[in-house]
Parts: structure tokens; C-alpha cells; sequence
């Protein structure tokens, strides 16, 4: 199964569970790169704590929700993005300025575009969440 179907499956586990108003959601199969992006979620408060469960198959991640998300999902195709060029993606993905990341794989790893942006650092856009 490629990355972007996890990555996809697990945005819509999570979107539909915070619309339900659940506590926590159960995703799976869970990968390295999920992890990463739940990392960056949470580092921003977006979600709260997870884990990776190994169930002897793929393995799954049991995340705790904050009820904080309003919208997430990936981006596809992933574009490529300049160091100073996130302005124009985040006024086509995100509803406000100052409301929502963009997550952006980047040599130095996962992270938010501010991160990136702080860091001068350009990179490939993986997803959004606001």
C-alpha cells in the first residue's frame, strides 16, 4: 500500500472521528512517515497523545483528539515548494493567515510550514490541517 493512501486513510479516520466527537480514534496500518506527521500535529495542540500499537500485523496508532481539527487531508499531486513561496500555498489551502499548517516534507524531516519558513528551508507538500 503506498504512503499516500495510509496518509490519506489516516486523515479521514481522524476528520470523521473529531466530527463525532469521539476522545480517540484507532488507525491504521500506522508507518514511519504517519508517525511523523502525528508528531507535527501534536507538537501544534492539534491532536493529543498517541501510540503506536503492534498488533503483529502492520501495527496501528491509537490517537487521543482534542477536538481541535476542523479540516485535514493530504495534497495531491505533492507539489514542490520554495523556501519563500509558502504564502501563495497557504492562501489556496488554509481558510485564514494566521489559521492552520501546511505539513511539508523537507530534508531536515516533517514539519509545519512556519517551521520550514523559519528554518529557510523549501521542501514537498504532504498535507494540510486547520
Amino acid at each position: 500500500m503506498p504512503a499516500l493512501n495510509v496518509l490519506s486513510n489516516m486523515f479521514t479516520t481522524i476528520y470523521n472521528n473529531e466530527t463525532r466527537r469521539k476522545k480517540e480514534c484507532i488507525v491504521l496500518p500506522s508507518s514511519k512517515f504517519s508517525s511523523e506527521v502525528l508528531r507535527v500535529m501534536q507538537k501544534h495542540r492539534y491532536i493529543g497523545e498517541f501510540e503506536q500499537v503492534d498488533d503483529g500485523r502492520a501495527g496501528k496508532f491509537r490517537i487521543q483528539l482534542l477536538a481541535k481539527i476542523n479540516k485535514c487531508g493530504i495534497i495531491t499531486p505533492r507539489f514542490s515548494v520554495k523556501k519563500d513561496a509558502y504564502f501563495d500555498w497557504e492562501r489556496q489551502f488554509l481558510p485564514a493567515y494566521s489559521m492552520g499548517i501546511l505539513l511539508v516534507s523537507t530534508s531536515k524531516g516533517i514539519m509545519s510550514h512556519h517551521e520550514a519558513q523559519e528554518q529557510g528551508l523549501g521542501g514537498v507538500l504532504v498535507g494540510y490541517v486547520y
